[in-house]
């Protein structure tokens, strides 16, 4: 879509809600002042039939949604419960059609979550950092491992759509991902489920609320979610792929001993066993080299010209065909993410119009990953040869954070100051042994190499194990960050003229990161050192309108940036700048006949400069030019990131409509359109084509994305029983899974579904249950979401020829199959 076409629409988005303003104010009287969320949702479900309003905090203070001047979406617990969403990765199936959540590489251990098409392609390292920031009730969560973990009794998820750089600060240039979890209530009762499904899934959790004690009110969070492996590992006593179990615990206090003041306290702790979705070799030889045969255990091809390596005969081509079972058993553990934390969020009211508030949280993530996804799909075949490139890792993370707030507000002005501390320690060490090895002629291999060959001999890259006492380091960093952020945010109401809103807000952010890269391929490395410093002030602006009752338009300027680092997979450690995004944004939020028609519309242009690019290359080359000599970074993970030269636009229009046409009926549909176009960059990684300027595409990032939802619910009987359906299609565009690979995924429709029969009483005291059937991915759709070709080309030796040795063919990795199963629940 064209600049001018995006305007064009952007203008008859505006045009269509001023049309409608003008309506409504020709048939309603006047709008009275606005009045607070409270009694908004009290005007709009007190004897109505009509939608429910939704408070946010995005602005940090409590707000309509449909009046507040930014694009959000909001997934209620309902939501939550009817999708199924048992954690982040859940979120995937594209029901925000402008959020993505992708894992990285193939792990559940570690996720990717953007907005808005700024979707980095890798986070997962010590010194880099996120373009959306995910916060639980307030807390920056500063890594993406552990982001998988089981979520606690969400009470709703904020979806933040835009730069959000003056409120939330920094690693916000997308947007932002605010979990809000349930508070104490003080009175006792709760919430008890348990479930069961396919793929030996089952469930439990419990959420119990004690009485309040001299003011102090407990709740009690605790949960168990497990699903065996979709992808059947043929291995014996070896754990298959995409399986999970997580479990997780959270007490939560609310302490009010004086009017005015809240203490609240909460102390988590959370573990994730998983493993990595199944890559599958989908083609082979797909340009159509030569392909020789071995003699003599050295590869002889069939002409004068180059040739590549056949395909072991028990390797299966799985083509676009989702397996049920590995075509290879292979060494397989699971990860294990732990996640822990403890925050005090105080809030105490000076007066009744001003409230100071402080947040502080510690927080850490230990992750110990086993990434045998790749099997013998990623590199090719030869006599006695070793394969199967087992991906570990250890990282440790723990991080401090203080912000405080002064919310108030004052005739005609709301304002909120505040000021923000971030403290992060984290290191990581990897190696990617071979825990297998061929037969002679590809017809069999063994497990080899948990311990060397020889154990008593030094660690080398012919001479390792995957048993942690054998790692041969491949790489091993760690990095000190510090954030230091003051920020400042006012909405000016003109007197007699209440119906306009403007908004000004900055924020200043002063942050550094210090860090090494110690060893590279086990041997101490001197030369990769990090003084990462940078000072950043982020503006905002914003003028709202409200046209009329239930008309709500807006203008917004605002500004963002994630920030800069170096890459622990280099073989320097170079540092790269920041990049930053001018954002241009106007909406239109609006609620029509009764509040039974809610239509959220926006359009923007982003401009984002220095955009972190990641030229990735896993070495598939047995040999080197020779052909004979093995090589001795086989497998070897090298990556390079530069800053994109110029700008890089990004063009969008977003879509809400909800319509409730009768009593019980709610009908919705979402749409994202995103055009993202990146410079070309030239390539930094060391070699014969360092400089070379390459395409780079924008990962996880579909140009066309839609959702709609379909939600029925009739009273049934005479004790007050219901029976309530739900389904849910999501569809998106293909897209791209590496910034230098011009190969795209297939289009994605999932379809969810759930039928549950409500509020069955049990008790005389109100006691409630719940019977429900659910599934997702309803119709077994399989595509995939994942595709590589960097394994279907030769690479470029250092002396300019062709080295054709790791050609075998594209891999990919499928969404999961269709999961179903039954739900109780027990509310009191």
């Amino acid at each position: 879509m064209t600049d001018s076409k995006l305007w064009t629409l952007m203008l008859a988005v505006s045009g269509l809600a001023l049309a409608s303003s003008a309506h409504a104010a020709e048939v309603a009287d006047a709008p009275a002042p606005a009045p607070a969320p409270a009694a908004d949702a009290a005007a709009a479900g007190e004897g109505s039939t009509g939608l429910t309003e939704i408070v946010v905090t995005a602005t940090k203070r409590e707000t309509n949604l449909q009046k507040t001047p930014i694009s959000i979406s909001v997934i209620g617990a309902d939501i939550v419960e009817k999708r199924h969403v048992q954690s982040l990765i859940d979120l995937a199936d594209g029901g925000v059609p402008s959020l993505r959540v992708a894992t990285f590489e193939a792990r559940q251990s570690a996720l990717t979550v953007g907005i808005r098409g700024i979707v980095p392609f890798d986070q997962n390292q010590v010194a880099r950092e996120p373009g959306v920031g995910v916060y639980i009730d307030g807390v920056y969560l500063g890594r993406s491992q552990g982001l998988n973990a089981a979520l606690f009794d969400v009470e709703r998820i904020e979806v933040l759509r835009g730069p959000q750089g003056t409120l939330f600060g920094r690693n916000t240039e997308g947007g932002a991902l605010s979990i809000v979890t349930k508070a104490p209530t003080g009175e006792f009762g709760g919430r008890v489920e348990a479930g069961v499904g396919n793929y030996g899934s089952y469930n439990g959790e419990f959420h119990i609320n004690l009485p309040a004690v001299a003011n102090f009110a407990l709740k009690l969070d605790g949960l168990i979610d497990h699903q065996d492996a979709t992808t059947k590992n043929p291995a014996s006593g070896q754990y298959g792929w995409n399986y999970h179990n997580r479990v997780g615990g959270r007490v939560t206090g609310e302490w009010k001993p004086v009017d005015g003041l809240t203490v609240d306290l909460t102390y988590d702790r959370a573990k994730d066993e998983n493993t990595p979705f199944y890559s599958q070799l989908i083609n082979f030889n797909p340009n159509g080299y030569d392909v020789g045969s071995f003699v003599g255990g050295k590869l002889v091809c069939p002409g004068a010209g180059p040739c590549i390596a056949p395909k072991a005969p028990i390797v299966q081509v799985s083509g676009n065909n989702r397996m049920d079972v590995a075509d290879l058993g292979v060494i397989q553990q699971p990860s294990v993410d732990e996640t822990h934390g403890f925050s005090a969020n105080i809030k105490y009211k000076l007066t009744p119009d001003l409230e100071v508030r402080s947040i502080t949280a510690w927080r850490g993530v230990e992750t110990h990953q086993w990434d045998g996804s790749a099997g013998a799909h990623r590199s090719t075949f030869s006599p006695n040869g070793q394969f199967g490139r087992y991906s570990l890792s250890e990282l440790y993370q723990h991080q401090f954070s203080q912000e405080l707030q002064l919310v108030g507000s004052l005739p005609h002005l709301d304002f909120v100051l505040g000021g923000y501390y971030f403290n992060e320690h984290v290191n990581e060490r990897a190696a990617t042994p071979n825990p297998m090895q061929w037969n002679a002629d590809g017809t069999g291999y063994t497990f080899v190499n948990q311990v060397p060959a020889d154990p008593t001999a030094p660690i080398t890259s012919g001479n390792q194990g995957w048993d942690r006492s054998y790692w041969f380091i491949q790489r091993d960093s760690e990095a000190v960050g510090k954030s230091y952020g003051l920020f400042g945010q006012a909405t000016w109401t003109p007197a007699g003229f209440d119906m306009v809103h403007l908004t000004v807000g900055g924020r200043y952010t002063h942050e550094t990161r210090k860090g090494a890269l110690t060893v590279i391929n086990n041997a101490p490395f001197a030369g990769g050192t990090l003084d990462y410093r940078n000072n950043r002030f982020d503006p905002m602006v914003t003028l709202a309108w409200d046209a009329a009752d239930g008309i709500n338009l807006y203008a917004k300027y605002s500004t963002g940036f994630r920030a800069g680092g170096a890459n622990s997979r280099s073989g320097s450690f170079r540092q790269f700048a920041p990049e930053a995004v001018k954002s241009y944004e106007i909406g239109a939020k609006t609620d029509f006949l009764d509040h039974h028609v809610r239509l959220n519309l926006a359009g923007y242009i982003m401009d984002r400069s220095g955009t972190q690019i990641d030229f990735d290359f896993v070495d598939t080359n047995r040999f080197l030019s020779d052909g004979v000599t093995p090589n001795p970074f086989f497998n070897k993970h090298t990556e390079e990131t530069a800053n994109a030269p110029g700008n890089s636009p990004i063009r969008g229009v977003e879509a809400e409509l909800t319509v409730r046409p009768m009593t019980g009926l709610t009908l919705g549909a979402s749409y994202a359109y995103t055009d993202v176009k990146v410079p070309a960059t030239p390539n930094p990684l060391a070699g014969p084509l360092f400089g070379v300027p390459y395409q780079v595409f924008s990962v996880y990032t579909p140009k066309h994305a839609a959702s709609g939802s379909f939600d029925y619910e009739r009273s049934i009987g005479a004790q007050g029983m219901s029976i309530a359906l739900h389904m849910d299609a999501n569809y998106s565009d293909p897209t791209y899974s590496f910034q230098n690979e011009d190969v795209q995924t297939e289009s994605a429709f999932i379809v969810n579904a759930r039928l549950a029969l409500t509020d069955i009483p049990m008790t005389a005291n109100g006691t409630k249950a719940t019977i429900s059937v659910w599934t997702r991915n309803l119709f077994n759709e399989a595509h995939i979401y994942r595709r590589s070709n960097a394994n279907s080309v030769p690479t470029v030796n250092n002396n300019g020829s062709l080295n054709y040795s790791g050609v075998l063919g594209d891999y990919a990795n499928f969404n999961p199959p269709r999961t179903f199963g039954l739900q109780a629940t027990i509310n009191f």
